[in-house]
């Protein structure tokens, strides 16, 4: 257990290393106006082609932009799944999907939480996989990583600037050449990367097996690099094809904390204030760090019911795991998952010991713990305005936060983003639990079964996409009401900060004086790690008690 543990605290290292030359890297990238590389003068050809003069926009102009542009892909998605029998590159003549099951999934990877209510591998062709799935695992943290930069530009006081010039430079910047470099890894490491049909096995005892394959390397890279988490196939990254051993393990979970950690370095170059952005980045480690070792500590208790027939041993639990990974491995991955809102899987969190079921739902919950490409970084945010805020009410003076003054508009815009999610996820497992159509779809009685609604809705509300397996979650009732949870839960808080971003970019800079409150210092830390939990986790609690942790009791 001793050196599983200093390689996990060696991964979270270099993790941390190469965040801050990559958070510096995407603010140059944002920085520069004229690019003059190759890549530069084939950004302006599309520009042209595309008539995108690149003036800059107000914030209701950007954030109309990004809504009518994600949704028009999403329609045109949404046809591509419907006729995907009659598209090219079908070799296992996969049919057209259902039309509840066309919008969710259409929704699902256009908003960056790729919740599967299908098996990867029978239920889209190679075309559907590669010009609709992976076109969106591209244009979704795209989306989130231009907004997230406009936020910053709002905060430092400049213009918010053109939405389409954006979301192309972080397609051309960042996305697409490290999802290529990592697509070669990947598939150097034993990940297929292949366009014919599925092959037929014949094992010893004389019978024959479909063994599916396909272009999963490609796949797989901007499915962990974008936080997108969808798999190519059914069981995701427990799949020996998508998922092959230990290296492409701890590649994929390094590329799922890459953007998140990085995200607070361009923050602090970009405002002309590093130490703000490396609080930001100190204060998120601290949590997830703390969460990690609970969730260790706790899976590795397993299941006390077991210890009777001598099962947990010093392994631990493990049902559900891959013997491959075991259990500190599936634990690392589920929290990292989680925490950086990507939603891939290498174990059935459905088989997760209640209390670590419960740290992958807080994760989700707060969305703060780094949170995915983007809006992560806006829900991050959004507690320390909370922070802040609270922070100049207890010593009486009006808040200021990097030399802009928070008021009642921010305030109140703050507040209605906060509540969101509550309502998403409380009133759609309060809808699922009390309904026919709802109930129908859960397979585990009491406590258990009310924690697959609230996963599910969870993961929906916070665009994570990993679920509680074992979820009859493929019916009507399930796609549509996830689909809406997953389109308000994704553009609402978007468009809110970026008005707030604007407000705060409208006002007058205040000159720092002996009586302002740093908040880049140990101390801000605290309280934004105190305002997290208290404001974020406690909403909530009650939920928590009824569903994981009423488990755990009763074990």
């Amino acid at each position: 257990m001793g050196i599983f543990l200093l390689s996990v605290a060696l991964l979270l290292v270099f993790v941390a290393l190469i965040a801050k030359p990559v958070g510096i890297y995407i603010a140059n990238v944002f920085s520069n106006d004229k690019n003059t590389s190759l890549v530069g003068k084939i950004e302006s050809v599309m520009f042209k082609a595309a008539g995108i003069k690149g003036h800059n926009q107000t914030w209701k102009q950007y954030a109309l932009a990004l809504v009518l542009a994600n949704t028009f892909m999403i329609f045109v998605v949404y046809l591509i799944f419907r006729f995907q029998e009659v598209l090219p590159l079908n070799p296992s003549h996969i049919k057209g999907m259902d039309p509840a099951l066309a919008f969710n999934t259409a929704i699902s990877f256009m908003t960056n939480t790729n919740l599967q209510h299908y098996s990867g591998e029978s239920g889209l062709s190679y075309f559907s996989q590669m010009a609709a799935v992976v076109f969106m695992m591209f244009a979704a943290p795209a989306t989130a990583l231009a907004v997230a930069i406009a936020f910053i530009r709002g905060l430092a006081g400049k213009e918010m600037g053109n939405f389409f010039v954006d979301f192309v430079k972080s397609i051309t910047h960042v996305l697409l050449p490290i999802a290529f470099i990592t697509g070669i890894l990947f598939a150097f490491l034993g990940v297929p990367q292949t366009l014919s049909g599925t092959v037929t096995a014949h094992t010893l005892e004389g019978a024959s097996q479909q063994i599916a394959r396909g272009p999963v390397a490609s796949f797989l890279s901007i499915k962990e690099l974008g936080n997108n988490g969808g798999g190519f196939f059914g069981v995701n990254s427990a799949h020996p094809f998508e998922n092959p051993n230990a290296w492409s393990n701890v590649l994929q979970i390094v590329l799922m904390l890459l953007l998140p950690t990085a995200l607070p370095f361009t923050y602090g170059k970009m405002i002309g204030q590093r130490k703000q952005g490396r609080i930001l980045f100190i204060s998120m480690s601290m949590l997830f760090i703390v969460i990690l070792s609970t969730a260790f500590v706790t899976e590795w208790g397993g299941n006390p019911r077991l210890d009777a027939f001598h099962l947990n041993e010093a392994s631990g639990y493990m049902e559900g795991k891959e013997v491959r990974f075991g259990v500190g491995m599936s634990t690392l991955y589920a929290i990292v998952t989680t925490a950086s809102e990507t939603g891939a899987v290498n174990a059935m969190h459905d088989t997760l010991t209640p209390l670590t079921g419960l740290l992958t739902l807080g994760n989700m919950m707060l969305n703060t713990v780094f949170g995915g490409v983007g809006a992560g970084f806006m829900n991050v945010m959004m507690y320390v305005i909370i922070a802040v805020f609270l922070s100049g009410l207890m010593v009486g003076r009006t808040p200021e936060y990097v030399g802009k003054k928070i008021e009642g508009k921010e305030m109140k815009l703050i507040a209605v983003t906060l509540i969101l999610q509550p309502l998403l996820i409380l009133g759609g497992t309060a809808v699922a639990l009390t309904t026919h159509l709802g109930m129908e779809g859960i397979s585990n009685p009491g406590f258990h079964g009310l924690s697959q609604a609230l996963y599910e809705f969870t993961s929906s509300a916070a665009n994570n996409g990993s679920g509680f397996e074992g979820l009859g979650d493929a019916t009507p009732f399930w796609n549509i009401s996830t689909g809406i949870v997953m389109y308000i839960g994704r553009y609402f808080g978007l468009i809110t900060m970026l008005a707030v971003s604007s407000s705060l970019a409208s006002k007058q800079l205040v000159p720092e004086t002996p009586g302002t409150f740093k908040t880049d210092t140990s101390l801000f830390s605290g309280i934004l790690i105190g305002t997290t939990v208290i404001v974020g986790a406690l909403t909530f609690f009650p939920v928590l008690v009824l569903g994981p942790v009423a488990e755990y009791l009763t074990l």
